[in-house]
């Protein structure tokens, strides 16, 4: 998983940009979309492994985040193998960690994960280093421009591909290039992958619907003040929990490994500090009980799209069980 701050990114290391950035686990992401996509609810699980967290609660029919990465490594090792059959070399992805990769939502009450990693500063600047030194950005520059051309065509169908289209619940149009090796591993996965285009367009575009809806809610307000009174008894005045993560981020991008430290240590402080307090006022529980309500009331509209990106992505988790193991 790619980490990021509410879903993460399906990402093809193929050293181009494409006309669409779509997601992977939509229906995971979707239900823990502003809360926290960290399942298990009991004191145990938080204490439990970073694998059997992550599986808690896999029984109630959603991807958890270790199966949604299972699948995008799968996807990458598709396309690994395409390109190699193709004539070019290719370098799969080095992935995080299960621990790094689990996703950060705007409710983070594991108190333990915080104490190692603050916000995940540090996991971001690895994967940005990682981004960095992409071998196969320099391997397609390297190459003469009709072999680029050859390159880009394998990879995505390039600049003649198949141009997928399709609406977004708040208006406008996605496109995406279709072609090549990344369509490759997406029929491989889920089937059709037009299909899958659309349905993930569509869930993986439903947070503005609903995100100021549940920000406003007068129950989960009540439970964000709560959250806000516990920080300032522990020395951290912050309005919201969005606020105490900012508050980690205001400093030089240039810093010395000292510098470094002691702001990671800050980080780290107040990371802990919100996920104790986060935790003592139940913030994340009244939450997701919230956000479902408000979920729910896009799913008489979305439910046929919802349910198509579920069935695909259960598709999709039994293939790639088949090609990749799980992270540990």
């Amino acid at each position: 998983m790619k980490r990021t701050d509410a879903a993460r990114r399906t990402v093809v290391p193929s050293g181009r940009s494409t006309r669409a950035t779509t997601t992977v686990g939509a229906i995971a992401a979707l239900a823990s979309l502003v809360l926290t996509a960290c399942t298990a609810d009991t004191e145990t699980a938080h204490r439990a492994s970073p694998a059997a967290r992550s599986e808690a609660t896999a029984a109630d029919g959603k991807l958890t985040y270790a199966q949604d990465l299972r699948i995008s490594d799968a996807k990458q090792h598709l396309i690994t193998s395409c390109m190699r059959k193709k004539g070019f070399r290719f370098w799969e992805e080095e992935p995080l960690s299960l621990e790094e990769s689990r996703p950060i939502g705007y409710v983070q009450d594991d108190v333990d994960w915080a104490r190692s990693h603050g916000y995940g500063s540090r996991i971001t600047a690895k994967e940005n280093r990682a981004r960095l030194r992409n071998p196969n950005i320099a391997y397609r520059n390297s190459l003469p421009r009709s072999r680029q051309k050859a390159y880009d065509i394998a990879m995505d169908g390039g600049q003649d591909a198949v141009l997928l289209k399709s609406p977004t619940p708040f208006g406008g149009t996605i496109t995406k290039q279709s072609g090549g090796c990344v369509s490759q591993a997406e029929k491989a996965l889920y089937g059709d992958p037009a299909a899958w285009f659309r349905s993930d367009a569509t869930v993986s575009n439903l947070r503005p619907l609903y995100v100021d809806k549940l920000l406003r809610d007068k129950e989960f307000k009540s439970a964000v003040s709560a959250w806000s009174r516990c920080m300032s008894n522990a020395g951290h005045p912050f309005p919201d929990p969005n606020a105490a993560r900012q508050s980690t981020r205001e400093h030089s991008a240039e810093q010395t490994r000292a510098e470094e430290a002691k702001t990671f240590a800050n980080e780290t402080r107040i990371a802990v500090a919100d996920a104790t307090c986060a935790r003592s006022v139940s913030l994340r529980s009244i939450g997701q009980r919230r956000e479902a309500h408000y979920v729910t009331e896009l799913a008489r509209k979305y439910g046929n799209a919802l349910d198509a990106n579920r069935q695909m992505q259960q598709h999709a988790l039994t293939r790639a069980e088949r090609i990749v193991p799980a992270r540990s």
